[in-house]
């Protein structure tokens, strides 16, 4: 497989939050630079998994079909392309956020929204 050519390079990661595992983001946020627009965390699937998957929020089906688009991190790794993310990591499993937009802030997406 091609290694992605990402936005940050590793010395340009810093330490911003604890230890979490791993998480899934697509390449809108780590190749394209895009904030992240939608979140979710689920219940984890293995031992060293957050739960949390991050996606700019402009992804198509089509995308999001493609595995190469999307990538396994750290967590500490997405928290430095959005800093923004960085209150909301202790959030329960099963919560949705979407960005409010023009903001640094996101809000709880319920079935009913």
């Amino acid at each position: 497989m091609e290694e992605k050519n990402l936005k940050l390079k590793p010395e340009e990661i810093q330490k911003l939050v604890k230890p979490m595992g791993y998480c899934f983001a697509t390449d809108k946020i780590t190749i394209e630079g895009l904030p992240v627009g939608y979140m979710y965390r689920e219940k984890p699937t293995e031992k060293d998994d957050s739960g949390w998957r991050f996606f700019s929020g402009t992804e198509e089906s089509d995308y999001l079909d493609d595995e190469n688009n999307i990538d396994v991190y750290d967590v500490n790794t997405i928290a430095n392309y959005d800093k923004a993310i960085i209150p909301y990591l202790d959030a329960p499993y099963e919560t949705d956020f979407e960005r409010i937009p023009n903001s640094d802030k996101f809000e709880i997406v319920t079935d009913e929204d």
